[in-house]
């Protein structure tokens, strides 16, 4: 499954780039294959494996903030084998016959 998220600490400022470093650094050492974009991180994984990392993520946050909101996405698509972070962005290149911007 591809899974989608953020999390947003609440009542700490503007700035989020100390959390979201460490939330980046759980993610990584998860093992799982990860793609990080400007609004929020894609993960893939077994369900249980993802939904750890993410509440890993989350409560690390947590530490930090009086508040926090997590927002997750799920692709579930058990027919299809693993490695479809690569091979859904493959699909859209081979139907505009050129590579995207990565």
């Amino acid at each position: 499954m591809l899974v989608e998220f953020h999390v947003v600490p609440v009542g700490k400022g503007e700035s989020m780039g100390d959390e979201i470093a460490r939330v980046l650094d759980i993610v990584e050492r998860s093992g799982l294959p990860y793609r990080v974009n400007p609004m929020g991180t894609v993960i893939e994984g077994q369900w249980d494996e993802v939904i750890g990392v993410i509440r890993r993520c989350h409560e690390e946050v947590l530490k930090s903030a009086p508040r926090v909101i997590s927002s997750i996405t799920i692709d579930d698509r058990p027919s299809r084998p693993m490695d479809r972070i690569t091979e859904k962005v493959r699909s859209i290149e081979k139907r505009l016959g050129r590579e995207l911007e990565k």
